[in-house]
């Protein structure tokens, strides 16, 4: 039987897959499309472009996003913001890395084994 479409899937799976508009990951956010042009501007996330050179955003980017939207609405000044989302994100990365080393040296499956 033929395939049903010759249309590639999307990959919805993929938290990395650039899913979703400026307007629409400003409203899902509930915030402006100049709010994350700031974050872009401060190197939080940089979201890929479209062919017709539109900004588009994965959910990764839209967590990122909407911690450090929390952060302003506490009164962090954006720049602050942006850097300790920056290194919270990188903290959470050691800590995954050093799970795994450790489930090695013990012989335990770590969190992407399983």
């Amino acid at each position: 039987m033929p395939p049903r479409s010759t249309r590639p899937t999307v990959p919805l799976e993929d938290d990395d897959y650039p899913a979703y508009t400026m307007g629409r990951a400003a409203e899902m956010l509930g915030t402006t499309p100049a709010f994350l042009r700031a974050l872009g501007e401060h190197r939080l996330i940089t979201p890929l472009r479209s062919e017709g050179g539109h900004r588009r955003y994965s959910r990764y980017q839209l967590r990122i996003a909407a911690r450090a939207r929390e952060l302003v609405d506490q009164g962090t000044p954006i720049e602050a913001a942006c850097r300790i989302v920056i290194l919270e994100d990188q903290l959470e990365e050691a800590q995954r890395i050093n799970e795994e080393l450790r489930a090695r040296r013990t012989g335990e499956p770590g969190p992407s084994s399983a």
